[in-house]
């Protein structure tokens, strides 16, 4: 008998309507690889912190709100970086197919290997962020260069899987047209790309960073304002 996977799990949101098509059950990973200075959750990076659930712990919790997800809604697994935990995230799915569900993984696409390609043969639908155009961006901001996600999305586009872009709008590191118009030419380029979402910066992470007694990076930088991510909106659906 195959040995059951424990995920450590930073928490749970019955019936989420911001993570991927529908109402869905969201499940957000412990554990993140990255330190991106606009992150809203520090407390999800440290691995070891969470709590372990089975993925028939979270079947079974998901599939009480079934009602609710209608025929998009279904189960996305976001984090942290889900793809600290790609086997455990794969039984997850493969339950959720075999109860009717569809899946969607929310992630940086930091990560390329063999266990995330068998991973991506289960999800229906991913959330990619984008963090910024430039590598220059990438290093000085998240840590990592930004060919893994592109290497990313072109696997996700080789493979066919349904795609949703993301990035969060940041005054002054990545708020310009050039940056928009970047963002929309890799949209443009990958045809499982259907949908782009501009995403504004905010600062309510900052009691977070206060409270673990660690400095926000982003502390200084403002939010942009409605008619800035009106703007950009423009540029990237014109």
């Amino acid at each position: 008998m195959t040995e059951r996977k424990l995920g450590r799990v930073h928490s749970i949101q019955s019936m989420g309507t911001l993570d991927g098509p529908g109402v869905r059950f969201v499940v957000f990973m412990q554990g993140c690889p990255l330190r991106c200075g606009c992150c809203h959750n520090p407390d999800t990076w440290d691995l070891d912190g969470g709590k372990e659930y089975s993925a028939d712990e979270l079947i079974t919790r998901a599939l009480r709100f079934r009602e609710y997800f209608g025929e998009d809604g279904g189960i996305t697994v976001s984090g942290g970086e889900p793809l600290l935990q790609t086997e455990f995230v794969k039984e997850l799915f493969t339950l959720t197919h075999e109860n009717g569900l569809n899946t969607c993984l929310d992630t940086s696409g930091c990560i390329l290997n063999d266990k995330v390609r068998d991973l991506l043969t289960v999800c229906d639908r991913v959330l990619l962020d984008i963090k910024y155009t430039t590598d220059a961006l990438y290093r000085e901001n998240v840590g990592c260069s930004i060919n893994t996600p592109l290497e990313f999305l072109d696997y996700l586009d080789q493979k066919g899987i349904s795609t949703t872009l993301r990035q969060v709008i940041i005054p002054t590191k990545n708020d310009g047209d050039d940056n928009i118009l970047a963002l929309k030419s890799i949209a443009r380029a990958h045809k499982v790309v259907d949908k782009v979402e501009l995403l504004p910066f905010r600062k309510l992470c900052q009691i977070k960073y206060d409270n673990m007694g660690i400095k926000f990076p982003f502390s200084d930088i403002p939010e942009p304002t409605k008619e800035l991510m009106a703007r950009l909106e423009k540029i990237l659906n014109s």
